[in-house]
């Protein structure tokens, strides 16, 4: 299922696509998300079209948003709803963000190359749960966002974190002043103990973690968050990049809780400044049609051919204006078609 959603989606959307042609057999559907379907139905996202993508084998997401559907009416759409309730629709409780810069891109980043060398992080965010979903109240004079997690939900995604992770796991909260923070570093602490008590593991404050992210980046393994401290600390970690462009993700569910496996989409935005230029950069697009064939098709020669396909553009000097260069959307796209 393909969503090319808005700003920028469809001309990411459809370069990904070709490389996925390339390197297998797939059929696609399209459907619409976010500001396209308030424009278009008058919502974020229907009911059908969420049926169609349980339906699915995999879901590939380019971008929702734009200042054109923002409001602080909160009986009004906003774009982004219509992600959220993807991602509740279809159970899909864990975010990977794997961060692994570029040697051709040291330049494009704010830190020294050097402090770039060895770092291979992926950072493990739990999707489903906290301040994002809890119940909000709002009147004229005040308005509050509750934040909960049940033991359940903090379980599942300490395993997904500890059993990819190669050496160390880092769990993030904020356990000096919140007590979900609080029954999370319990949480992780016993299932550390009693299943992957050969993985290292460290619990740092989030602002620590932020501060280490960008002072010692190759410290960090794989680093485990809840929702509000993933989304924020993972697009911090996507700054070493160079450039937000660059990172795909992945969303697991349940293994056989329903036929769709997984939600795959870059981490950016839909950037409306530069939608329609022709300038987008489609590399971490086309990453994350890589994480879903390895992970939705355990296809993972081609996973890799498209990784390296993209590496191989950039180290030829393919590079759009966020990189630093001026390379259009389809010379970046053709760059990894022609490397395949």
């Amino acid at each position: 299922m393909c969503l090319p959603g808005d700003g920028i989606g469809p001309e990411i959307i459809e370069p990904a696509v070709a490389t996925l042609e390339r390197v297998g057999e797939f059929q696609f559907e399209e459907r619409a998300i976010g500001g396209a379907a308030i424009d278009r139905y008058g919502v974020t996202l229907r009911e059908e079209d969420l049926e169609a993508c349980k339906e699915a084998d995999a879901v590939l997401l380019a971008a929702v948003g734009g200042p054109k559907w923002e409001t602080t009416d909160p009986d009004a759409p906003r774009p982004e709803q219509g992600l959220l309730a993807l991602r509740k629709g279809l159970s899909l409780y864990a975010n990977l963000r794997p961060v692994k810069p570029l040697a051709a891109l040291a330049e494009a980043s704010p830190l020294r190359p050097e402090r770039l060398l060895g770092v291979d992080m992926i950072v493990v965010r739990e999707l489903t749960g906290g301040i994002y979903f809890g119940e909000k109240v709002r009147d004229r004079n005040h308005a509050s966002d509750l934040c909960t997690y049940t033991v359940a939900e903090i379980e599942r995604i300490a395993r997904q974190a500890f059993r990819i992770a190669r050496s160390r796991v880092t769990s993030v909260d904020k356990a000096n002043v919140l007590e979900t923070s609080r029954l999370w570093r319990e949480v992780v602490g016993r299932v550390h103990r009693e299943e992957f008590p050969h993985i290292e593991l460290e619990h740092l404050l989030v602002d620590a973690a932020a501060m280490r992210l960008v002072a010692s980046p190759r410290h960090f393994d794989v680093l485990l968050t809840e929702n509000m401290f993933g989304d924020i600390l993972s697009d911090e970690a996507a700054i070493l990049t160079g450039s937000l462009g660059m990172l795909p993700s992945a969303s697991l569910g349940e293994a056989g809780e329903q036929r769709c496996r997984g939600l795959f989409e870059p981490i950016h935005g839909s950037a409306p400044d530069i939608a329609g230029k022709g300038i987008a950069n489609p590399y971490g697009m086309v990453l994350s049609a890589a994480l879903m064939v390895r992970y939705a098709f355990g296809m993972e020669e081609e996973a890799a051919a498209l990784e390296s396909a993209v590496q191989g553009a950039v180290e030829a000097g393919v590079r759009t204006p966020d990189l630093g260069g001026e390379a259009t959307t389809a010379q970046a796209a053709e760059a990894v078609l022609s490397r395949l």
